[in-house]
């Protein structure tokens, strides 16, 4: 699958470039296993859901499940690289 490709070299692009390693993660996971990864809590990424920011999220019922691959979207399209004007 094109898709699987993709997601394998922005893993390893983010691995190289942060040292986060998103390929332990389950295909889909919890706010209480995020967390740790992103270094955060869940109460910050409750905090991001509630105003509609943050990370992507799939909510059913009052279940609240991210997508890795969402995860790492998110981390490629939000990296800095230190030279963005305050």
């Amino acid at each position: 699958m094109p898709q699987d490709a993709e997601v394998n070299a922005l893993w390893s692009e983010l691995l190289a470039a942060t040292g986060i390693d998103l390929a332990g993660l389950s295909p889909v996971v919890t706010a209480q296993e995020l967390a740790p990864v992103m270094k955060t809590t869940e109460a910050a990424l409750a905090q991001d859901r509630y105003r509609r920011e943050g990370i992507p999220y799939i909510k059913y019922g009052k279940r609240v499940r991210y997508l890795r691959v969402d995860v790492a979207r998110y981390l490629a399209a939000h990296r800095s690289l230190g030279d963005d004007k305050c």
